[in-house]
């Protein structure tokens, strides 16, 4: 097998960029035989000098800039760009599903009661500004209210932590309560969560905050712990190595090529772990369901910690929060085994039990009806 050079120009500082050189790595480990090149760097650095004189085949890199695209474009050689930023057309690129990513984060407030929905952005980033919009209209097809701050771009010039701050408080007072804000990523989260609690807004109760990427370090050290959706980086990775693996074997791909990986939920931590729900007996149900789904209970469980009947309590269920409780208890225990998957060896009879199933032929079952894939399956997507 021919050894290839392959340089990648990702950043190492995030975890989302890690978890993309995961999937590249695996990639290479099991079908490919690559030297890499890769040095550290921060998001939107110029190429290092190192690749001037480089004699390589081809390059995986975040191309954040028009300045970089031009650089690596004279190369002339394959490449595939992990940015959404498209800053150099015609070539093919990966991403996370920033549609599904909104998604979530609008199905996961919705689902806890909140109506006065926010999104707090970077414009200085496209995929910021698709994740607004997406989420934008989904609140409102939601029948629920939506607000918006723009933060000044990370990478201006004139950026000042001082000034956003100001900005940030200012909007925070002014928005109606309990509200609930999806930041467009996790580092912008915690600058929210910082803000409310110079504020003394008290998070998750009166305003709560979700982020993005599921960055462990991030959302450990948030004060609270910040819950976040989770992107398939390491999905994103290693498709986007197959792909470049291709064009170095001379395999004739569209320049408008687009892969795009699901994300696998959210790690719900204490900054949205909370309901907004006037109805006493439906927020008491769904706090019970969140404590309890991976204790094997049944909605019968439900109806001895609430003052309704099990039609009264579907009725209000489905009214407020769109399905049934037997359907959330489901959910729940659904998104705990994908983490489980995806996290862990444990066998599928492990997760099973873990997971409040009696039978783990019951539960391959019920998995595959909602994800439309086998436990199996889903973990041999999630480690490859």
């Amino acid at each position: 097998m021919t050894r290839r050079s392959v340089a990648l120009l990702i950043e190492t500082s995030n975890g989302y960029c890690r978890g993309l050189l995961d999937g590249i790595i695996a990639y290479a480990k099991h079908h490919a035989n690559w030297s890499i090149h890769l040095t550290e760097q921060e998001r939107g650095a110029a190429p290092p000098a190192w690749l001037q004189s480089w004699k390589g085949d081809g390059i995986i890199a975040r191309i954040e800039t028009d300045t970089i695209g031009r650089r690596l474009r004279k190369f002339g050689l394959p490449i595939v760009d992990l940015s959404a930023a498209r800053h150099v057309k015609g070539i093919p690129w990966a991403d996370t599903d920033d549609e599904a990513i909104s998604r979530l984060g609008v199905q996961h407030f919705t689902e806890r009661g909140f109506t006065q929905l926010a999104y707090c952005g970077d414009p200085g980033f496209a995929w910021s500004s698709l994740r607004r919009d997406h989420f934008k209209q989904m609140t409102l097809a939601a029948g629920c209210s939506f607000h918006e701050h723009q933060m000044t771009p990370r990478y201006d010039p004139h950026f000042s932590w001082d000034a956003e701050k100001r900005a940030i408080a200012s909007w925070l007072r002014q928005l109606p309560r309990p509200a609930a804000i999806m930041a467009c990523y996790d580092f912008q989260a915690q600058q929210v969560l910082d803000v409310c609690r110079e504020l003394e807004i008290a998070v998750p109760e009166e305003i709560a905050v979700l982020g993005v990427d599921d960055d462990r370090l991030i959302c450990e050290l948030a004060e609270p712990n910040l819950s976040s959706v989770i992107p398939d980086t390491k999905s994103t990775g290693y498709e986007a190595a197959e792909l470049l693996d291709r064009m170095m074997q001379g395999e004739p791909v569209s320049p408008r090529q687009r892969l795009i990986t699901q994300p696998l939920g959210i790690r719900v931590r204490q900054s949205t772990d909370t309901l907004a729900i006037e109805d006493v007996e439906v927020a008491r149900a769904l706090s019970y369901i969140r404590r309890h789904a991976l204790a094997n209970i049944r909605v019968t469980d439900i109806l001895r910690h609430v003052s309704l009947s099990r039609r009264a309590l579907e009725h209000r269920f489905m009214r407020l929060i769109g399905h049934t409780p037997h359907e959330e208890i489901m959910r729940v225990r659904v998104d705990r085994i994908k983490v489980l998957l995806n996290e862990t060896s444990l066998s599928v009879h492990e997760i099973a039990e873990r997971a409040g199933f009696e039978y783990a032929e019951y539960m391959a079952a019920v998995f595959k009806r909602e994800t439309g894939t086998t436990p199996t399956e889903f973990r041999a997507k999630c480690q490859t």
